[in-house]
């Protein structure tokens, strides 16, 4: 026998309700939100915005630390020191880029006077529609530049990395 809310009827009006569909959602519910949790706290890179942005006024900072820059396009990769306009050019191997040139030139630097106590690296990627930098390399150097222990890695625009190799 059934009850029927909001009707003149003097019989009780309690229904029961079939929780056990509820209670199986919120258990797989939280299931899923411990499991992406850890997930997303181990699958992270944590990059800091470096350099001057285009929103920026181009303001010249005389900076006393030598900055160690890193522009990643479609044919090669430059490394650049600051204030020395120090340039080391990577072209590319074949179909991908030279990597093993690239993680041998940050250890050489990593190991030198400028870096050997820092871990900061600022890394940007030049593409444009005629010379399409792959995402993949953006990553992997990155990637090179945490294994050779420059962790405090730092993605800046282009045309605001303090050393830009002028072509």
């Amino acid at each position: 026998m059934s009850a029927a809310i909001g009707t003149d009827d003097k019989k009780s009006v309690n229904v029961e309700l079939n929780i056990v569909p509820f209670i199986d959602l919120m258990s797989c519910l939280t299931a899923f939100l411990l499991v992406t949790a850890v997930w997303i706290n181990i699958a992270q890179i944590n990059i800091q915005p470096k350099g001057k942005t285009r929103d920026q006024a181009q303001v010249q900072q005389d900076d006393e630390r030598v900055t160690l820059s890193v522009l990643v396009q479609s044919d090669r990769i430059w490394v650049g020191l600051s204030r020395v306009n120090e340039f080391q050019d990577i072209p590319k191997k074949g179909e991908d880029q030279d990597w093993e040139k690239f993680e041998t030139t940050l250890k050489e630097h990593k190991g030198s006077t400028f870096f050997a106590d820092r871990t900061d690296i600022e890394i940007a990627a030049e593409s444009t529609t005629a010379a399409p930098v792959k995402y993949q390399d953006i990553i992997h150097a990155m990637d090179v530049a945490v294994k050779v222990g420059f962790i405090d890695v730092g993605l800046s625009d282009p045309q605001g990395l303090a050393a830009r190799p002028s072509l």
